[in-house]
């Protein structure tokens, strides 16, 4: 696939917008530390080549649309490594985003023949596109993204759905597609446990 439109949006998603197939989601914030490491940028593709990116000032996380839509019980919500990014939008939005499809959990489960499970991996392997993630530390609390801040933002959500359509091919033949969507429904919590301080620790260890 090639990105064939980014939209950039300030502070919320335009009215408008509908996501009949489920949404693809990812966030890019100033560290990987949900209390101190600001969200800066959510972006969101409903898989046919156009992402929309929404960019936050850090002064107001109003957003009423994108809250919403991150709330729709009716709308899947496609995540890579949903833990941290639920986690940051609800530290952020105040929203619990529900229901989840997480690929790297997916991965975990059905791929368990490699223990590469990075998008990257993901999207080089079932769906034979390279990624670059040349972008991947950069400042993205800065005033204005430059285009390659943009193509990168863009290609970690333009390619969810494909995976979640081969991922559920490989759950579905190993017999673990239940077993992933428990895994799925306690992402919440877990991310609930990771805002409380339990992040490092195994509540379910003796």
């Amino acid at each position: 696939m090639t990105v064939s439109k980014i939209k950039l949006h300030h502070g919320d998603l335009p009215a408008g917008l509908l996501f009949p197939h489920g949404v693809a989601i990812d966030t890019e914030t100033l560290g990987l530390n949900p209390h101190r490491d600001r969200l800066c940028l959510v972006q969101l593709s409903s898989g046919d080549g156009t992402a929309h990116l929404v960019k936050f000032d850090g002064k107001s996380y109003g957003a009423p649309r994108l809250t919403a839509l991150l709330a729709d019980p009716a709308i899947l919500k496609i995540f890579h490594f949903a833990r941290f990014d639920i986690a940051v939008l609800k530290q952020y939005l105040g929203v619990e985003t529900t229901p989840l499809y997480c690929t790297k959990i997916a991965s975990k489960l059905a791929r368990t023949y490699t223990d590469r499970h990075g998008l990257k991996d993901l999207v080089g392997e079932l769906l034979g596109i390279e990624l670059s993630k040349q972008q991947q530390s950069s400042d993205w609390g800065a005033p204005e993204l430059s285009e390659s801040q943009m193509s990168y933002a863009a290609s970690d959500v333009l390619h969810l759905h494909a995976l979640k359509t081969k991922l559920d091919t490989m759950l579905a033949r190993e017999g673990r597609a239940d077993l992933a969507q428990s895994a799925f429904g306690f992402l919440p919590t877990r991310a609930r446990l990771d805002l409380s301080g339990y992040e490092h620790d195994d509540i379910f260890a003796h």
